[in-house]
């Protein structure tokens, strides 16, 4: 049973598709967001991607202004909001200033990861911002509604990057027990099928990733955007050796660089830095979901979020039928 009823906020409510666009470390940029944004999807980008720190406030000022020449020029088919991810790990030393950015230009959508804090969840609500908070267990879900967040994204095994090993049945019925808030949901989803999914897990969203990473906006090379297009779930390794998080990467990355992806050797804790090393590593040790099975070609955002919508809404007519 449910035990306490959650508000829903409007900012979340009527999206053309059910379908949050996941942050992803490098690649996300203004040109990715604003494009998945025009086509219907929530948009995101990790704070840190801007380099220098300061570079962030232009690239939020790109987005907002181009979002609402888009909605000028489209009263009936506006775009969809956009996200800023926080790493709210202590390691992040920009977090305060990129959070006061934030702040300044009123982004509507905060997602927070690697830490739930009270101060940036205030300081979103402060001018009316959501801080959505991604999970890999219901423990981490109580902590972060404890802590203010609005609503949660359980990110399940098989997600690309930073992931959990929870199957999304057990981790969104977990979660649903108690919270009826926004939740998205993360693991594997790169087609319509997978979001209608999602939904009748009990998921409001979606939250796709790796499926972003091989389209034309993307910020990722064509070597990465290809090795997407050709791999499958059997080339996808977890560990926790790059950054000290367990994440899902590629193989054929990881055997670039030099290394065995099967026969990794761990890493802890206390080695998690999200600085200007862990840039680095991201370079060259591509993050990736088990869903890149599904991606067969590089496409405009625009297209992708197309060929999303058509599948889902053709799912959505095979269930009516049987």
């Amino acid at each position: 049973m449910i035990a306490t009823s959650f508000a829903f906020p409007a900012v979340l409510k009527n999206l053309p598709l059910p379908i949050i666009g996941a942050p992803l470390f490098i690649i996300s940029h203004p040109q990715l967001v604003i494009a998945q944004c025009k086509a219907g999807v929530v948009g995101s980008m990790p704070a840190l991607n801007a380099r220098p720190a300061s570079q962030l406030d232009d690239w939020l000022a790109e987005i907002t202004e181009a979002l609402a020449d888009h909605n000028a020029a489209n009263p009936l088919k506006p775009a969809a909001p956009f996200a800023i991810n926080q790493i709210v790990h202590r390691s992040n030393d920009r977090l305060e200033h990129d959070m006061s950015l934030c702040v300044k230009h009123r982004v509507p959508i905060i997602i927070t990861s690697l830490g739930a804090r009270t101060e940036i969840n205030d300081a979103a609500h402060s001018y009316g911002g959501v801080v959505l908070h991604d999970v890999i267990n219901n423990g981490f879900a109580h902590k972060a509604i404890e802590k203010g967040a609005d609503g949660l994204i359980a990110v399940a095994a098989g997600a690309g990057g930073h992931a959990g090993v929870k199957s999304p049945f057990a981790l969104v019925e977990e979660i649903r027990a108690w919270f009826d808030g926004p939740l998205a949901l993360g693991g594997a989803i790169a087609t319509g099928d997978g979001v209608l999914a999602a939904r009748a897990m009990g998921a409001d969203f979606a939250y796709i990733g790796s499926a972003f990473i091989a389209t034309n906006e993307a910020r990722a090379s064509d070597a990465y955007k290809q090795m997407v297009v050709d791999s499958s779930s059997d080339d996808i390794v977890y560990s926790n050796l790059f950054t000290g998080v367990h994440g899902n990467y590629l193989k054929g990355s990881i055997r670039n660089a030099g290394l065995d992806p099967d026969a990794l050797p761990s890493s802890d804790a206390s080695a998690m830095n999200f600085g200007d090393a862990s840039m680095k590593v991201w370079k060259d040790i591509w993050g990736s979901g088990q869903g890149v099975g599904a991606v067969r070609q590089v496409l405009p955002a625009q297209v992708l979020v197309a060929r999303l919508m058509a599948e889902y809404e053709r799912a959505l007519i095979r269930l009516t039928e049987r």
